[in-house]
């Protein structure tokens, strides 16, 4: 209606492949109806307007506004579907009797509808409740209208099952009111035991196998009996639903625990259409995850699948983790994981399926869970606290700024800008002034992989000191050089340091405090090296630094054992070996084949 208001006055419906899935009242009062077959409706409405709702998008985005919105009145508010939203208004409702008892004024009016036309007693303390409940629930749906163009009914009740009953007895846009006297009432009007909320399709027909058709029927029977069938739990879960009684608390439903995207069909019968149908689902699926900005850890397939023989429908699901390596790409490289995404569902679906024997399925649905943050938005780690910031192309610099500054004075940086690394790298030099302060203070130096122009120790300093101790045992590890010129080997700093433009990659790790600190760990073998460690010619430096902390320590080790007694401690580019004939060489070898360079790739 909000894209196409020359439609609101006519029998309009909302169509998904072969069905209508829902209409507005025009077109239900001239018989049309929700999930009727196209053909049905048409039959029965032939001015019947259908509109493509196969992209759920607009849908999707609009009920999570109408979510937002009310949360801004109240945090707990509970998403139920696309459509429906609960809200305990309790403390909003306490907060306004305090008022009404402050002011002396009682002459509280209901908003809407009394189910069953119900008295008001405004000496009863419930009843004054409910009507300023109502009186709240009349503001949200204003708000909702004037703000998103949506009209919507609502019921105000003493808890969640109540409240979803009554909301739809007066339709459309309006609201209605339960009192307590009332309750049983409205659950004995309920014609099928189906309607209960909280009692599915399977459960029901295990009841009506029972015996047990309705409410009333539910009521009477034996808690025994009905025990011994169903469990404890649930039987009595669903009797204290046939009483109207319901304790779920309204839980906040925060940002959604999946996504997931499913198609319909008559009949799917090869595993080509399978992968064609999967690949559909997957590009819109990725984009909301994107946008919601976290990693999914988790994929599920679900499929419905449908027996002529025996003339049932059986749903099935399985679900297995995703690789380590395409988790990183969420969000990043989409497009790239499309393809690995669809083999890895299609082993999914063998599992449930035999491709060499028929199969006949009408659904397929697609599922990512287990959603995290991304580490970098921890709070705790650097990345939390330096956001990494995109400077203009070809700039060569990297730009961090302060998140959280709460945790720093007003006065500090909030962008800190790293040298331009042409050449060599130039360091940028603190002042006296704060050097002098810093040695007086006795803090510790600012994470030792970055350089002074990559932080603004000032910045630093003034964190909380557990935050400053996780940030330097975060970053103990040393990072890759692509060559000397790199802003982690910073010229000047050593008289030894090779020449700019040489091959060799190096680590560079200051000498300070850090094995009083970290103890005989990596940091202080490199350190006890002279800040300096050389590798071997035919190394892929980024693959060393991908390895784990203890397979990299035994490789120094391994390297550190084979250096030339003569060699210096200071790596040094290769020079060309002399001629040597008919004499062996005691230089060592590197041999792939038998250490633990069979870890790297050959440069």
């Amino acid at each position: 209606m909000l894209r196409h208001p020359e439609l609101r006055d006519k029998p309009l419906g909302v169509q998904q492949k072969y069905l209508v899935v829902t209409c507005n009242y025009e077109a239900r009062k001239l018989g049309v109806q929700k999930l009727m077959s196209v053909r049905d409706a048409k039959e029965k409405c032939p001015q019947l307007v259908l509109v493509n709702g196969e992209d759920l998008a607009p849908y999707r985005e609009m009920s999570y506004k109408v979510t937002e919105l009310l949360g801004e009145f109240c945090p707990l508010v509970e998403r139920l579907g696309f459509d429906e939203n609960f809200v305990d208004i309790t403390e909003l409702v306490e907060k306004r009797l305090k008022q009404l008892q402050q002011s002396g004024c009682w002459r509280a009016s209901v908003s809407g509808h009394v189910y069953d036309n119900q008295a008001i007693n405004l000496h009863d303390a419930t009843h004054v409740r409910l009507v300023l409940g109502s009186q709240i629930a009349e503001e949200f749906r204003e708000a909702i209208y004037e703000r998103l163009g949506l009209t919507g009914c609502a019921g105000v009740a003493s808890n969640k099952l109540l409240a979803k009953l009554v909301s739809g007895t007066f339709k459309p846009n309006q609201q209605t009111v339960l009192l307590p006297e009332s309750c049983q009432d409205l659950i004995r009007s309920l014609d099928r035991i189906q309607k209960v909320p909280g009692i599915g399709y399977k459960t029901s027909k295990r009841l009506e196998a029972l015996g047990v058709r309705n409410v009333c029927d539910l009521q009477a029977f034996p808690p025994a009996a009905l025990e011994k069938e169903l469990g404890v739990s649930v039987a009595q879960r669903i009797q204290k639903l046939s009483y109207g009684e319901d304790d779920s608390p309204v839980t906040p439903s925060g940002p959604p625990q999946s996504f997931s995207d499913e198609d319909s069909f008559k009949k799917c019968s090869s595993e080509v259409e399978v992968k064609e149908k999967i690949e559909e689902l997957l590009p819109n699926l990725l984009d909301r995850i994107s946008k919601d900005g976290r990693q999914p850890h988790t994929i599920r397939l679900t499929i419905r699948q449908f027996s002529a023989t025996d003339k049932w429908f059986n749903r099935e699901s399985r679900q297995c983790s995703i690789p380590p390596h395409l988790v990183q790409k969420f969000g990043k490289e989409s497009s790239n994981i499309i393809s690995p995404l669809v083999d890895i569902l299609m082993k999914l679906f063998r599992k449930m399926i035999d491709v060499h024997l028929p199969f006949h399925l009408t659904l397929l649905n697609v599922c990512f869970s287990n959603l995290k943050d991304l580490p970098s938005s921890k709070k705790g780690s650097i990345g939390f606290y330096l956001k990494h910031v995109s400077a203009p192309s070809g700039s060569g610099k990297r730009l961090w700024e302060v998140g959280d500054t709460s945790q720093v004075d007003e006065g500090c940086a909030s962008c800190i800008q790293n040298c331009n690394r042409t050449g060599t790298t130039k360091t940028r030099k603190l002042s006296e002034e704060k050097q002098s302060n810093t040695q007086e203070a006795g803090i510790r130096d600012f994470p030792f992989h970055l350089s002074a122009g990559d932080i603004d120790q000032e910045v630093f300093r003034q964190l909380p000191e557990d935050i400053q101790k996780e940030i330097l045992s975060e970053n103990t590890e040393a990072f890759p050089t692509e060559n000397v010129s790199d802003s982690l080997n910073v010229r000047g700093t050593d008289p030894s340091a090779p020449e700019a433009g040489t091959s060799q990659a190096v680590l560079r790790v200051p000498v300070s405090d850090k094995e009083k600190l970290f103890g005989p760990t990596l940091e202080a073998e490199i350190c006890s090296r002279q800040t300096r460690v050389g590798f071997p010619p035919d190394i892929d430096t980024k693959t060393f630094y991908e390895l784990p902390a203890d397979v990299q320590k035994e490789l120094l080790a391994e390297w550190k054992s084979q250096e030339p007694a003569s060699q210096a401690s200071v790596a040094k580019p290769a020079e060309k070996p002399k001629a040597n004939k008919g004499r062996r060489s005691t230089a060592p070898r590197f041999s792939p084949s038998n250490s633990l360079l069979r870890y790297f790739k050959p440069q």
